[in-house]
C-alpha cells in the first residue's frame, strides 16, 4: 500500500465508523470505484483498533463508572445506573457477536458487492429518516430496559450487511424506541467498543496465517483513523441535536443512487 491510499482509507475509516453511513461500504468502494488493490485483513484490523481506541478514550469517564458499578453491583448485589448501563451493554452485543459468528463468511463470499451497498445505504438510510421523524426522542439512557437493549442488538445484527451501517442500524432502532438523539448516538457509541473488540479478535486469528504484514502501513493507518474518529465522535454529539439526522439520510440516499447509476452505465 501506498501512504496516500493509508491516509485515504484510516481517513474513510475514521470519518464513517461513528457515524450513521457504513465504515465497511466506504472501505470497500475505493477497490469498487476506482480500480485499487483491496487493502486487506490487516489493515481493515488496524484501522478498526485504531476507531477503538479513539472510542474507549473518548468515553473513559463513563466506561470507568459502568465497569466499577458494575463489578460491585455483581459482587454485593443492588445496582445503579451505570451497572445497569452495562448489562444492557453486554446484552445488546450478544445478538450481534452471535451472528458474526453464524454469518461472517456468508456475508463476505455474497455480500461484499456495489449493488447490496447501494440497496442498502438507501433503505436502511430511508429507515434512519423516517425513525427520525416519527421517534418521541424523549428517554434518556437512564430510562432504557432489557427489552429496548436487547431490540437494539437484534438490529445490530443487520450491520453485517455492507451498507447497513453498525452506528446507523443502531441509531435507528433506539430512535425508534423514544429514545433523544444524544442517549440514540451515546448507547451506540458505547455498544460498538464490544463489538468491535470481538470482530477484532475474530479477524486477529485469521492474520496468524499471513505471512508478510507491513507493520509501519498498519500503525500509521491506526493512528490516523483514531485521531479522525476520535474528533468525529466530538462533533457528531455535539451538534447532532441541531442538524439531526437529515444531512446523513440525504448523503446515503444520494450516494446509493449514484452507486445504482454506476452499476447501470458499466
Amino acid at each position: 500500500m501506498t501512504l496516500f491510499h493509508v491516509v485515504i482509507l484510516a481517513l474513510i475509516q475514521g470519518l464513517t465508523e461513528f457515524l450513521p453511513i457504513s465504515s465497511s461500504a466506504h472501505l470497500i468502494l475505493p477497490s469498487q470505484l476506482l480500480g485499487w488493490q483491496d487493502q486487506g485483513l490487516a489493515f481493515d484490523v488496524a484501522v478498526h483498533v485504531g476507531t477503538l481506541a479513539a472510542v474507549v478514550w473518548y468515553f473513559r469517564n463513563d466506561l470507568r463508572k459502568v465497569i466499577t458499578d458494575w463489578f460491585r453491583g455483581f459482587s454485593r448485589g443492588g445496582s445503579t445506573a451505570h451497572s445497569r448501563l452495562g448489562w444492557w451493554i453486554i446484552l445488546a452485543t450478544i445478538p450481534g457477536g452471535l451472528a458474526g459468528l453464524l454469518f461472517n463468511d456468508l456475508v463476505e463470499d455474497y455480500a461484499r458487492s456495489m449493488a447490496v451497498i447501494a440497496t442498502t445505504t438507501i433503505v436502511f438510510g430511508l429507515l434512519l429518516g423516517v425513525a427520525d421523524r416519527k421517534g418521541a426522542r424523549v428517554k434518556s439512557l437512564d430510562q432504557m430496559g432489557w427489552r429496548e437493549a436487547l431490540y437494539i442488538g437484534l438490529a445490530q445484527m443487520l450491520a453485517l450487511i455492507p451498507g447497513t451501517s453498525r452506528a446507523g442500524i443502531t441509531i435507528t432502532a433506539a430512535l425508534a424506541l423514544g429514545f433523544d438523539r444524544v442517549a440514540a448516538a451515546r448507547f451506540s457509541f458505547l455498544l460498538s467498543i464490544p463489538i468491535i473488540t470481538l470482530s477484532g479478535l475474530f479477524k486477529g486469528v485469521e492474520l496468524l496465517s499471513l505471512e508478510q504484514v507491513q507493520w509501519g502501513a498498519l500503525i500509521f493507518g491506526a493512528i490516523v483513523s483514531g485521531i479522525t474518529a476520535y474528533l468525529c465522535i466530538g462533533v457528531f454529539l455535539a451538534v447532532i441535536n441541531r442538524i439531526g439526522m437529515m444531512p446523513f439520510v440525504w448523503y446515503r440516499v444520494i450516494l446509493g443512487v449514484v452507486l445504482l447509476a454506476v452499476i447501470w452505465l458499466t
